[in-house]
């Protein structure tokens, strides 16, 4: 056999044990992502969604990824640790749905009498919020991203009128987070219930009231059938950030461009999941008020009151429950009291000028 002869020889077996390697390259990634959500649920679900057609569509089809409801592989509060396991790749759900494994997972979803959408995506994004909630999450074995936010909540639906402070006093709530301890400080019974089950709670009466987030996902779940009062403000859930959580080993041997692609996605569902939600809660309210007979309420000043204390004695104890909710309470604390100011001047006042 001549040397050239060899030589092809050799290139042709190089090309052949090259191949799989090749195929296995071009082969996309497929990914299972679990909801804490029902299926079709107007903002989160919607969210979760958007995130899994941008991922394949930012990543050229190099990954692939099918969205499950609530109760389809995992139930809906157990997102968090199905994903942390390797059961699943993805997850959305809220990171307040994990505050019984870390404390300070309640402050990356929403704080009662705390920041609002742009205040929390500016401290997540830009102040220091990421890098905390990573380390909140490390040892669970998860990587978390913002993963949509339905905005400012309303306080609740509930079966009769709150027309006092004591009013609140034995009822049964469905909330659930930092809300729900706020709520029983309140002297109220505050129980998790998933999201797809609300609305049997309420019929059968084993909850009096029950809060989710706003109108335009509200009414899907159909509560002004059962508890036709409905309460704002929602000081208790002043915002709602849902959370995108990755496998950590899946996440960490991604390459780098993959990498970007799922942070892109995630950061662009910000900007659409809150525009979304406006135009859906301003269609779902007008709608729930004037076809479905809904009373719209305000809690009376002196609950509120009541409550804006309790919530601050609340997050000084939530600080104390781990190191690491220590580290983030402080945190948010610091960059609620920097930002309030500007708040202030600026949103504040042209929404009360605006009103005049």
């Amino acid at each position: 056999m001549t040397p050239t002869r060899r030589s092809a020889l050799a290139a042709g077996a190089a090309g052949l044990l090259a191949a799989p390697a090749i195929a296995s390259a071009q082969t996309p990634l497929r990914w299972r992502m679990v909801t804490s959500w029902p299926k079709a649920l107007p903002g989160p679900s919607f969210s979760a969604q958007r995130n899994a057609d941008r991922i394949r569509t930012l990543s050229g089809g190099r990954i692939e990824v099918q969205v499950f409801a609530a109760g389809e592989v995992v139930p809906a509060f157990a997102v968090h640790e199905a994903v942390g396991n390797r059961t699943v790749e993805l997850g959305h759900t809220a990171s307040f749905f994990a505050i019984g494994r870390e404390p300070a997972l309640a402050f990356f979803t929403t704080v009662p009498f705390g920041l609002t959408p742009p205040e929390h995506n500016a401290w997540v994004l830009k102040g220091g919020g990421q890098a905390l909630w990573d380390a909140a999450s490390e040892r669970f074995g998860v990587k978390p991203l913002l993963g949509g936010n339905t905005g400012v909540s309303m306080g609740g639906w509930f079966r009769r009128e709150i027309q006092s402070a004591e009013d609140v006093k034995g009822l049964t709530i469905r909330m659930v987070g930092l809300g729900a301890e706020l709520f029983q400080r309140l002297g109220a019974t505050a129980i998790a219930v998933p999201p797809g089950d609300i609305y049997p709670a309420l019929e059968r009466g084993a909850v009096d009231g029950a809060e989710f987030t706003a109108p335009g996902s509200d009414i899907q779940l159909g509560l002004w059938r059962v508890a036709p009062f409905y309460y704002a403000p929602g000081f208790n859930k002043p915002n709602g950030s849902s959370e995108l959580v990755i496998n950590k080993a899946l996440w960490e041997g991604l390459p780098a461009d993959l990498k970007a692609v799922v942070e892109a996605a995630s950061e662009a569902e910000q900007a659409v999941a809150l525009a979304e939600i406006e135009i859906l809660n301003m269609e779902a309210l007008t709608t729930l008020v004037g076809s479905h007979g809904v009373k719209l309420r305000g809690f009376p000043a002196a609950l509120v009151q009541q409550a804006r204390r309790q919530a601050a004695d609340l997050q000084r104890d939530l600080g104390t429950r781990s190191p690491m909710a220590g580290r983030v309470a402080e945190s948010y604390t610091a960059f609620q009291a920097r930002i309030a100011p500007w708040t202030r001047v600026s949103t504040h006042a042209a929404l009360g000028a605006r009103e005049v």
